[in-house]
């Protein structure tokens, strides 16, 4: 491990825009009442794809905290990062100026970027030639954007980073933020996922791969995760931002602590571009050296945060890997997968159920794992199916697998 004194680093502030709300309130209520956000989709006419339902972010306007020119010069992607970064930046209570703006960073990951944007200049580029593409197109486009445009809207010159990993990307951003407060690199840090990629190319990419559900009629029914009659995923799209902060300066400012973050595994399967390894050894390590890395037994663990997908292949493998990894008590921890309300935001997905998670240890209370009604014989431990639950929640950990075999587990600990 580490051989420097490391900080402890807890969360003060929390931002979410996802398809079953738009705020951190909202979107808590819509766990805890288990919300399905999941319905037809309306970005694109997807009459001739195989995969026509995803969950959509509704409502959202980005001119509740941009103005209109700066949000026109933004991907949608990019869009959700900054104003989940906003807010969570306010519910943090945490005003960015001269005396600190060096010692906060960001740090935010995305799974594809900005691909909207992208298609949209394909299509002008074959129809109307090179010379009316758009001079914001490739600002718009790079993955970075959310993690440089967060930091030119609040004025952080702290350490600055995005990462790009997949469906891991969220929870990867979240700890490496993490390990640069804990190695005294930064005093906060503006963390987490975003994704929007609801576009008609993306659609027809992850469908050829036979990876989308295609339960077209039902798509309340369609994210089941951990149910025999899952068919694939739901993509979704939407941010999660948390401040993470050292904790002398969060008591030194007199901050509200939601949760401390105590743990960060990340391992690789080495073993499919897209399948993960079927033992789920990979995601068993990522689980042992995140506990390891906070000093946490499997014993001390009440609740985790399941990546959970309602793919065939993702929920058996995480069940056996989980088994491994927590032992005897994984009998008795409560799982579930909150994309079954929210769908799959790919690089985002880390970084609303980090917020889930903390929200989860600040509440003493699980979110469901709706559409759970036949459970798959393989996928047999508790998953909150249907309903939220009271529990009081001391350590949670919150998982996230990635295409090319990368696996990320965080561990947080109710504060003390």
């Amino acid at each position: 491990m580490t051989n420097f004194p490391r900080k402890r680093v807890v969360i003060t502030g929390l931002g979410a825009i996802t398809p079953i709300g738009n705020t951190l309130s909202d979107y808590w209520d819509g766990l805890m009442s288990g919300r399905n956000g999941i319905g037809e989709i309306t970005h694109f006419d997807p009459s001739n794809h195989a995969c026509r339902i995803a969950g959509e972010v509704k409502g959202f306007d980005p001119h509740h905290y941009l103005e209109r020119k700066e949000a026109k010069r933004m991907d949608r992607f990019a869009q959700f990062g900054v104003c989940a970064s906003k807010q969570a930046l306010a519910d943090a209570e945490l005003v960015i100026d001269e005396l600190n703006a060096d010692q906060i960073g960001v740090l935010i990951g995305t799974g594809i970027g900005g691909l909207k944007v992208m298609e949209e200049q394909q299509e002008i580029y074959l129809n109307k030639g090179p010379s009316r593409c758009s001079p914001f197109m490739i600002p718009m486009m790079i993955a970075n954007m959310a993690a440089g445009l967060t930091a030119i809207q609040t004025g952080a010159k702290g350490p600055n980073s995005c990462v790009v990993t997949a469906c891991a990307a969220g929870s990867h951003a979240v700890g490496d933020a993490f390990r640069i407060i804990q190695g005294g690199y930064a005093k906060a840090m503006i963390c987490g996922g975003t994704e929007a990629a609801i576009t008609p190319l993306s659609f027809a990419g992850f469908a050829s791969a036979k990876a989308l559900s295609t339960r077209n009629k039902t798509p309340q029914n369609a994210c089941r995760p951990f149910d025999k009659d899952r068919d694939g995923f739901v993509m979704g799209e939407g941010a999660g931002i948390l401040i993470l902060e050292e904790l002398e300066h969060a008591q030194a400012r007199g901050a509200k602590i939601y949760a401390e973050i105590v743990g960060y595994g990340m391992t690789c399967d080495a073993y499919h571009i897209t399948s993960p390894v079927p033992d789920g050894q990979g995601a068993t390590r990522a689980m042992e050296l995140a506990m390891q890395d906070g000093d946490l037994t499997p014993e001390q663990v009440d609740y985790i945060n399941a990546h959970g997908t309602s793919t065939p292949a993702n929920d058996v493998t995480e069940t056996r890997a989980i088994k491994k990894a927590l032992g005897q008590r994984a009998a008795e921890i409560v799982v579930s997968s909150t994309k079954s309300m929210t769908g799959h935001l790919l690089g985002g997905s880390g970084g609303i159920e980090a917020v889930a998670t903390a929200m989860a240890i600040a509440h003493d209370r699980v979110p469901p794992t709706i559409n759970l009604t036949n459970p798959d014989p393989e996928c047999d431990l508790d998953y909150v199916p249907g309903e939220s639950r009271a529990h009081t929640v001391n350590v949670a950990l919150s998982n996230s697998f990635g295409f090319g075999g990368h696996n990320v587990t965080l561990a947080f600990r109710k504060f003390q």
